[in-house]
């Protein structure tokens, strides 16, 4: 099949199919333009969308019957607010039952690296990986010669999808800052609970990158995504082995590192890891909110939305079932003039407060663990008051 993107588009779009565009740094979100002009015309098509780090300026939601979204905030926070795009609050681990079930596609536009015989995964493979277990889906490739190798156990042979485009765009930025000092108070709370061997995952943030740069200890990174904090822990020396996750999110410098190495994976891999793993597995997410017991809210405040669900209740899960690790909520006390510790979070709960061992701020940490709701408020107030 040749053409320009709308024509293989107008050719394999049908009334009443459902279209998935793969998410990421690396996301064929180009692609939405020709999409949206192909929806209108065929009319009764349905959309569904990842995490989107931008969108182009011809993208209209209303050529479409249906746009959801598993992961909000970001490039569709606009959107998702004025109910042009429907946010779906599922955590990342139950993207692929989705996609098998309830939201099962007939359409995916995934950008891949082309590859002797076929394509390989580039910056990013999470959930997207699951839908070549469909096998009546038809994928639609963005041939991509800017993304990295950056997965070397998977790939995609050339019989099972078609080129729509040819491309040689580097997956989305994201500068490096040097953390600042709030950042680095909270994290000197948090280092002490990172033991040597731990297996880290972290949330995406200046938090993040300042506990890489406090730590003393050598570390596993298994983690929804990766950022330049891997870099970091590679040129201390505390890096053990080579890091996995679902995304690459960085600068130049680490898509280049991880041109050529096994470093990204399926969400299968990545989000649901063994509970009998010998390594303590620490995990460092961060909240919008934090309430009164422990329950945190990361996806919005009020009616305005920030962030989806993600990893957080997966990974959240995953360090409080560690038997020698532990799961951490990180978050400065207040943002702007407004105090992230509330009775009554603005949002539905994101994770459970069954699921938080230690809460920590710049003040200090407050562990949680065997705690009562009232001992938990206690234990909270003490690090929110200076």
């Amino acid at each position: 099949m040749t053409g320009s993107p709308e024509e293989v588009l107008a050719a394999v779009v049908r009334p009443g199919m459902r279209v998935v565009v793969g998410d990421g740094a690396g996301a064929p979100t180009h692609l939405l333009g020709p999409l949206t002009r192909v929806a209108r015309d065929v009319g009764n098509i349905s959309l569904l969308l990842g995490w989107c780090l931008d969108l182009p300026d011809d993208f209209d939601p209303s050529a479409f019957a249906d746009v959801r979204t598993v992961m909000s905030g970001f490039a569709l926070r606009g959107m998702v607010a004025d109910g042009s795009v429907r946010y779906v609050p599922e955590r990342w681990t139950a993207v692929p039952a989705l996609l098998h079930g309830p939201l099962r596609p007939d359409v995916a536009i995934l950008a891949l690296r082309p590859v002797v015989g076929g394509w390989s995964w580039g910056s990013e493979v999470s959930w997207m990986r699951s839908l070549l277990d469909l096998p009546d889906i038809v994928v639609l490739v963005d041939e991509n010669e800017g993304l990295p190798r950056a997965s070397l156990a998977e790939s995609v042979p050339r019989e099972r999808g078609t080129v729509i485009a040819r491309s040689a765009r580097p997956p989305i930025d994201n500068p490096r800052r040097p953390p600042e000092d709030l950042h680095l108070r909270i994290a000197a709370h948090v280092a002490p609970y990172v033991p040597v061997g731990a297996r880290l995952q972290y949330g995406p943030g200046p938090i993040a990158d300042a506990l890489a740069a406090l730590i003393e200890v050598p570390v596993s990174v298994r983690s929804g995504m990766l950022t330049d904090a891997v870099l970091t822990l590679e040129q201390r020396g505390l890096l053990l082995g080579d890091p996995f996750g679902a995304y690459l999110w960085g600068t130049e410098a680490l898509y280049d590192w991880a041109d050529g190495r096994d470093v990204v994976g399926r969400v299968e891999r990545t989000h649901v890891t063994a509970l009998d793993d010998p390594a303590p597995v620490v995990t460092l997410n961060a909240a919008l909110e934090v309430d009164h017991t422990g329950g945190v809210n990361v996806e919005a405040l009020g009616p305005r939305a920030v962030s989806g669900l993600g990893g957080h209740p997966d990974f959240a899960l995953t360090g409080h079932l560690s038997r020698r690790g532990v799961s951490i909520i990180a978050t400065s006390t207040r943002r702007g003039s407004t105090s992230t510790l509330v009775e009554r979070l603005s949002a539905p709960a994101s994770t459970a407060r069954s699921d938080v061992d230690i809460v920590v701020t710049e003040l200090g940490a407050a562990d949680l663990r065997g705690r009562s709701d009232g001992e938990r408020r206690e234990a909270l107030l003490a690090i929110w008051t200076p």
